[in-house]
C-alpha cells in the first residue's frame, strides 16, 4: 500500500455486508441444468429478493481454519483491536450456510448408493469447515414436480432416511424441481437460506458476547471494541442494522477511552474511523441525516488534536482529509437515493474541507520530507502491502502495545521511510480531484462564489502541478466573475498567477493581457510592482524576451526563456488583437457622436476620449474608428505623427476629434461605431491592437457608469471647480441618425371645416421658397395620410380637378404628383379636393418635396428636403331626407289602393353648420306613375339654415299589380346643392 493510497478506506468496510451462502455440488460449465440453477441465484437479482451473497465453491473447498476456543482470558494481552482480514473473512471466505446440491429423485432405481454418496459429501463438507457453527444444507435436484406434503409417502419415507443417513434436520432438507417454474422454486429457497443464516449470525453474535465476562477493563480494553464491533458486524450481516448501529455507537464509545499515545495513536484513529464510517453510513441509512451530521462532527471534534508523531504531522492531515472525502461521498451517495440536501448543507463542503486538508498535508510534507535523504532500504515499511496483522498499526513493530517504541533505531528508519515515500504522493492531483468534487456539487446547489473561489484554489494547484494550460484556463473563466463584481485584491491575486502561468508557456497574447489588466484601474499592486510589468510589458512590444516574474519555479523559468525566444523569432507573428471588452485594460476609452442626429447638410462630429491608468506616461502609434458604413471609416483614422498628440499621461483624459460628410443615401439611416482600435508599437517590433466594441468600455464601465450616476458630488461640483475632463461625467453616443435638410420653404392651408358628405371639400395649398437658390423638382403628395383605418381609405377620393364631382375612380392618396421647380422667393397655389362618403374624422397629409444644391465643408451636395402639413378633418352629414304617403285630403296612408292618385310628401331637414342652397331635385320613378304632368322643383333655389326644413309634393299613382297585395318600389329622389359661404363646395 503506498503512502498515497493507504489511507483508503477497505472495501469490505464500504460494502454492503451480505449473508454468504455457499454452493457445493453445481457444475456451472459442463451441465446445463447446473448452469441455469446458478443463473437463476445470482442473475437479475432485484430489490426485493432477499441480501445473500452466493458463491460456488468445490465440494471438498477448505475454509478458514477455525482458531482454538480460548476458555480464560486471564493472562492474555490483544496485540490489536480488529485484524486486517477478519470482515473479508466473514463477507466472502466463511459461509453462513453451506447448501449441497445433489442430483436425486425419489424413485430413482439407485437410491440406496445415491444416499450413501450423498452423505459422504455432506460429511466431507462438514470437515472442511473444522468445527465452525456454519450451517449445511442439501438441496436435491429432481427432474419431477413434487407431489403436494403427506401425499407421497415413499418421497416422505426416504426423506427421513436421508435425514438420518446425512444427520439433517428435516429443515436442512430441499427439493428443487428442474421445470418451466425455476425461478419461483429458486426464491423460495433463497428465503429458506436467509432464515438459516439469519441463525448463525445470531449464534455467532451469542458467543462472541459470550466472552464479555471474562474481560477486565484494565488489559483488555482493546478486545471490549473488538467484540463490539464485531457484534455489530454480524448484525449488519443478519440485516438487523438497528441493534448494528448501537454496537457501533458502544464501540465507537470505548474506543475514545483508550489511552492514547504516539504508538497507538494511529491504530485508534484508523478504527475510530472505521466505526465513524460505519455509523455514518446506518444513518443515512434510515433516513436521519441530521444524526450521521451530528456523529461525523463529534468525530471530528475528538480527533482532530490527535496528530500523534509530530514528524509524520502530514500523516494526520491525510487521514483528517479522508474522513471529510468519505463522509462527502456518503452524503453525496444518500442524496442519489433521495435525501434533499439545500445550498448551507451539502457534499460539496465537505469535500472542501477535505481539500483544505490535503493541502495542509501537502504544504507538512514540503517542510519535514524535502530536506530528507534517500534511503537506501524501504525494508520497514515493505509489509504495508498487505502484511499488517492489525489496521492502522506499524509494520516494524505490529502487535506492540507498550507506549514506547521496542527498537528506537528501527523506529526512527520506519518514519525515515514514510518521509520518503510521502515526497512521491501526487499531492496536487489529489487535491485537484477533490476541488472538482466540491466545485460539482456548489454548481448543483448553485453557489456560484463557493464555486468560483474553490475553481480559483483548482487553478493554483495545477500551476503548482506544472499543468500551466489548465491552471490558465480555470483561472480566466473564473475571473470574468471578479472582473465584473469589482473585487480588486481577489482579482489582482488570481492575475499575478495568471501572469506567472503566460510566462513559463510563452504565451505573448495571454501575456500581454495580463500586463495590461495588472497596469489598469483594478491592480492593487504597488507602484513599484507595476513599473516593473510595465517594463517587461514595453520588452514584448520591442520584441524582446520579458525578465521572469517572481516566485516562478526556478527548474521552469530556464524552459521558458528558450521558449520565449522562439516565439519571438517566428516571422509574420507581429501583430496580435486584443477585444477588451471582457477585460479592464490600463487604456481605457469612450467615444459618443457629439448629437443623437444631423442633418445631411452638416458635418458628422465625433469624439474618442482615451485615458491611460500606467505609472508613466503612454504613447501609441494610431488611433482608428470603424463605423457602420465603411466608407467613413478614412476619415476616423488618426496616425501617428512627430507631435506629443498620440501620448497619454497618466490619469488624464485626451479627446481626440474627428470630422466627416454623411452621404445623402444615408438619409434615414443610424450610424453605428462598430469598433475603436488604438495601436501600440510600432512596425519594427511588435503590435498590439487594442480593440473595444462599440464606443469604447470595458467589463466595469457599465458599473462605474452607475455608480458615477448615482454618486451626489456630481450634482455638488461647481462647473468652474475644476476645467479638465472629468473622466465618470463623460457618457457614451455609440450611435446617431442622419435626416435630411431642413426645409426652407413654407406650407399654408386654408380650408373651411367641417366637411360634407359627398361634396368637393377644397384644400386650398400654398407654397412658398424661402431657399437661397432654386428648388427643384417640386412634389406633392396629398391625401389621406396613411396608417389609419382601411374604411376611411375605401371612403374618401383625393383629386386635383375640382370642376367636376369626381365618382369613384381617383385614389384617397396622391403621391409625388410634379408641380415643377419654385425660384427663390417664388410662390405656388394648388387647391386639393376631398370627397368624403362617410363621417367621421379623417387625417389628411400634405407633403411638399423638392432638391436642392448645397456646400458641406466645401463639397456639393444634393440634398433632398420635404416639408409634412397634417390637417384634421371632420366629415357630417349635411341634411336628413324622410318621405310619407298622404291622400289627396293629406290623410296619412299606410298603403294605397290601385289606379287612385296618392301624394308623396318629401321633407328635406338641414344638419350643416353652413347654409345649404338646394339647386334642383327630382323623383325617379320605378313601379308607380305620376298623375300629373313634369313640374319644375318645387325646391330650386331655396336656401336652409341649419336646423331648417323645405318640403315637396308628388301626385302619384300604383298600377294594376302582377298578384294581389305585393309591394311596389317607389323610385329614386334627387337632391343637387351647394354651400352658400364657399364657392369651392358642390
Amino acid at each position: 500500500m503506498t503512502a498515497g493510497s493507504q489511507w483508503e478506506l477497505p472495501p469490505e468496510l464500504c460494502c454492503r455486508p451480505m449473508a454468504f451462502v455457499a454452493l457445493t455440488g453445481l457444475d456451472v460449465v459442463f451441465n446445463a441444468v447446473h448452469r441455469a440453477i446458478w443463473d437463476a441465484f445470482c442473475a437479475n437479482r432485484r430489490a426485493d429478493r432477499v441480501p445473500i451473497s452466493f458463491k460456488v465453491l468445490p465440494g471438498d473447498h477448505e475454509y478458514p481454519k477455525c482458531r482454538t476456543k480460548r476458555t480464560s482470558y486471564e493472562w492474555y494481552i490483544p496485540k490489536g483491536i480488529l485484524k486486517t482480514g477478519w470482515m473479508n473473512k466473514h463477507l466472502n471466505l466463511v459461509p453462513a450456510l453451506v447448501v449441497l446440491f445433489y442430483e436425486l429423485d425419489w424413485d430413482d432405481p439407485q437410491w440406496k448408493e445415491k444416499q450413501s454418496e450423498c452423505a459422504t459429501k455432506v460429511e466431507i463438507v462438514r470437515t472442511s469447515l473444522q468445527s465452525r457453527n456454519t450451517k449445511v444444507a442439501v438441496v436435491l435436484i429432481q427432474k419431477k414436480t413434487p407431489l403436494p406434503p403427506g401425499e407421497d409417502m415413499v418421497a416422505s419415507e426416504r426423506a427421513a432416511t436421508l435425514c438420518n443417513a446425512c444427520d439433517l434436520s428435516g429443515k436442512s432438507l430441499f427439493v428443487l424441481p428442474h421445470t418451466d417454474h425455476l425461478v419461483g422454486y429458486i426464491i423460495r429457497l433463497e428465503n429458506a437460506f436467509y432464515e438459516h443464516a439469519q441463525t448463525y449470525y445470531y449464534t455467532e453474535i451469542r458467543r462472541v458476547k459470550s466472552h464479555k465476562e471474562f474481560l477486565n477493563k484494565t488489559t483488555h480494553q482493546l478486545l471490549f471494541v473488538r467484540h463490539q464491533f464485531k457484534i455489530a458486524f454480524f448484525s449488519e450481516l443478519k440485516q438487523d442494522t438497528q441493534n448494528a448501529l448501537k454496537y457501533y455507537r458502544t464501540a465507537y464509545s470505548l474506543i475514545h477511552e483508550l489511552r492514547a499515545h504516539e504508538t497507538n495513536m494511529l491504530e485508534i484513529k484508523t478504527m475510530a474511523g472505521f466505526i465513524n464510517y460505519k455509523i455514518c453510513r446506518l444513518c443515512f441509512q434510515h433516513n436521519t441525516p441530521l444524526d450521521a451530521i451530528a456523529q461525523f462532527r463529534k468525530h471530528i471534534d475528538l480527533c482532530k488534536k490527535k496528530v500523534g508523531c509530530a514528524e509524520l504531522a502530514f500523516e494526520h492531515a491525510a487521514w483528517m482529509s479522508k474522513q471529510f472525502q468519505s463522509f462527502g461521498e456518503l452524503f453525496d451517495e444518500a442524496i442519489k437515493l433521495g435525501l434533499t440536501a439545500i445550498q448551507t448543507q451539502n457534499p460539496g463542503f465537505y469535500y472542501q474541507q477535505a481539500a483544505c486538508y490535503s493541502q495542509d498535508r501537502k504544504l507538512q510534507a514540503q517542510q519535514l520530507c524535502q530536506a530528507v535523504a534517500a534511503h537506501p532500504s524501504s525494508e520497514p515499511v515493505d509489509n504495508q502491502t498487505g502484511g499488517l496483522d492489525f489496521y492502522g498499526q506499524r509494520p516494524w513493530r505490529q502487535g506492540h502495545q507498550s507506549i514506547d517504541p521496542p527498537d528506537a533505531e528501527k523506529e526512527r528508519m520506519g518514519i525515515l521511510a514514510l518521509q520518503i515515500k510521502e515526497r512521491d504522493v501526487p499531492h496536487s492531483e489529489l487535491i485537484i480531484a477533490l476541488l472538482s468534487n466540491a466545485v460539482a456539487q456548489f454548481k448543483k446547489y448553485k453557489c456560484p462564489r463557493m464555486k468560483s473561489h474553490l475553481m480559483v484554489q483548482m487553478g493554483e494547484e495545477y500551476y503548482h502541478a506544472k499543468d500551466y494550460t489548465k491552471a490558465l484556463k480555470l483561472l480566466d473563466y473564473v475571473m470574468c466573475d471578479y472582473r465584473t463584481e469589482r473585487w480588486g485584491a481577489l482579482l489582482t491575486a488570481i492575475l499575478t498567477t495568471a501572469l506567472r502561468c503566460a510566462f513559463l508557456m510563452a504565451s505573448i497574447k495571454d501575456y500581454i493581457i495580463y500586463c495590461m489588466e495588472l497596469l489598469g484601474r483594478a491592480s492593487t499592486l504597488k507602484e513599484e510592482q507595476k513599473s516593473r510589468i510595465e517594463r517587461n510589458f514595453i520588452r514584448v512590444l520591442t520584441n524582446e524576451v520579458p525578465d521572469p516574474e517572481p516566485e516562478c519555479d526556478a527548474s521552469s523559468v530556464a524552459a521558458a526563456r528558450s521558449l520565449w525566444s522562439d516565439r519571438m523569432a517566428l516571422a509574420g507573428s507581429n501583430e496580435l488583437t486584443v477585444e477588451v471588452q471582457d477585460y479592464i485594460p490600463f487604456i481605457q476609452c469612450k467615444a459618443r457622436f457629439q448629437s443623437p442626429s444631423f442633418h445631411v447638410d452638416q458635418p458628422i462630429q465625433l469624439q474618442v476620449f482615451l485615458r491611460a491608468d500606467a505609472p508613466r506616461p503612454l504613447s501609441f502609434s494610431k488611433l482608428a474608428v470603424s463605423l457602420s458604413n465603411q466608407e467613413y471609416n478614412q476619415w476616423c483614422v488618426l496616425e501617428s505623427s512627430a507631435s506629443d498628440d498620440m501620448n497619454l499621461s497618466p490619469g488624464k483624459p485626451k479627446c481626440f476629434t474627428f470630422s466627416f460628410v454623411a452621404q445623402t443615401e444615408d438619409v434615414g439611416k443610424k450610424i453605428e461605431m462598430t469598433s475603436i482600435e488604438v495601436m501600440l508599437g510600432s512596425e519594427s517590433g511588435r503590435c498590439v491592437f487594442v480593440s473595444w466594441r462599440g464606443a469604447g468600455g470595458d467589463a466595469v464601465s457599465t458599473h462605474e457608469a452607475l455608480q458615477a450616476s448615482r454618486s451626489s458630488r456630481r450634482w455638488a461640483r461647481s462647473m468652474e471647480a475644476c476645467q479638465e475632463l472629468d473622466w465618470d461625467m463623460l457618457t457614451m453616443q455609440h450611435s446617431t441618425m442622419i435626416i435630411s435638410r431642413v426645409p426652407q420653404i413654407s406650407v399654408q392651408l386654408s380650408h373651411h371645416p367641417p366637411a360634407l358628405i359627398n361634396e368637393m371639400y377644397c384644400i386650398r395649398l400654398i407654397v412658398q421658397s424661402q431657399e437661397p437658390c432654386t428648388a427643384k423638382d417640386v412634389k406633392l403628395t396629398a391625401g389621406l395620410k396613411p396608417g389609419q383605418d382601411a374604411n376611411l381609405g375605401m371612403t374618401t377620393y383625393v383629386t386635383l380637378d375640382g370642376s367636376k364631382v369626381c365618382d369613384d375612380s381617383p385614389p384617397a392618396l396622391l403621391t409625388d404628383v410634379p408641380v415643377g421647380d419654385l425660384n427663390p422667393g417664388e410662390m405656388l397655389q394648388r387647391c386639393v379636393y376631398v370627397k368624403s362618403v362617410s363621417t367621421g374624422a379623417r387625417v389628411f397629409l400634405l407633403h411638399v418635396s423638392y432638391s436642392v444644391d448645397t456646400a458641406v465643408e466645401g463639397r456639393q451636395v444634393v440634398c433632398r428636403c420635404h416639408k409634412d402639413e397634417t390637417v384634421t378633418i371632420e366629415t357630417v352629414v349635411p341634411f336628413e331626407v324622410s318621405a310619407k304617403f298622404v291622400s289627396t285630403k293629406f290623410e296619412p296612408m299606410d298603403r294605397v289602393a290601385v289606379d287612385i292618385p296618392f301624394l308623396l310628401m318629401a321633407d328635406v331637414l338641414s344638419t350643416s353648420p353652413w347654409p345649404l342652397q338646394l339647386e334642383a331635385s327630382s323623383l325617379q320613378l320605378l313601379s308607380v306613375t305620376s298623375s300629373s304632368p313634369p313640374l319644375k322643383s318645387q325646391l330650386q333655389g331655396v336656401v336652409l339654415q341649419t336646423g331648417e326644413c323645405a318640403s315637396e309634393c308628388f301626385c302619384l299613382q300604383c298600377p294594376p299589380p302582377l298578384t294581389s297585395n305585393s309591394s311596389v318600389a317607389t323610385g329614386h329622389y334627387l337632391i343637387s346643392w351647394r354651400r352658400c359661404v364657399s364657392s369651392w363646395g358642390h
